[in-house]
């Protein structure tokens, strides 16, 4: 696991009615500071990587569909310089993973349905304090293509 990189698996509390979808609350460990919540939205294949905050730490949960997101160490000074960390991540596996700042990150929409993923982010969106690299980008050692294994 990537240094700093939390994941929480969430609660979803099923009745009758349907359900709520647990998230992120401000008595949370992993809660620092309230910036901006948006929903991202990514068809099944399509790919939307990589990027990394200077700043902001990013806190995503998909609340529906499946994603997998996968992170990259390019920290200098970091215990796990040069990882790779794959998720599955879906109302299934329901969890809220943690991105602090500097960690490349992306994801692909797996399945067959368009995948909405949250992201309770601690800044307001800013062009400047976001680096960005196509999703093709050798510097980062990975193929988003399907492995067969």
């Amino acid at each position: 696991m990537i240094d700093g990189v939390i994941v929480t698996p969430l609660r979803q509390v099923f009745d009758e009615r349907g359900k709520v979808m647990h998230m992120l609350r401000e008595d949370s460990p992993v809660f620092s500071r309230f910036g901006e919540i948006y929903f991202s939205c990514v068809h099944p294949g399509v790919v939307k990587a990589w990027h990394f905050h200077k700043k902001m730490t990013l806190n995503y949960a998909v609340v529906s569909g499946q994603i997998k997101f996968v992170l990259f160490d390019e920290r200098v000074d970091s215990p796990t310089k040069g990882e790779l960390q794959e998720l599955y991540i879906s109302p299934e596996n329901y969890a809220l993973v943690t991105v602090p700042p500097l960690i490349w990150n992306g994801f692909k929409g797996v399945g067959t349905k368009t995948a909405i993923v949250a992201n309770c982010a601690t800044l307001p969106h800013d062009p400047d304090e976001i680096e960005r690299r196509p999703a093709s980008d050798k510097r980062i050692p990975y193929d988003w293509a399907i492995q067969h294994r």
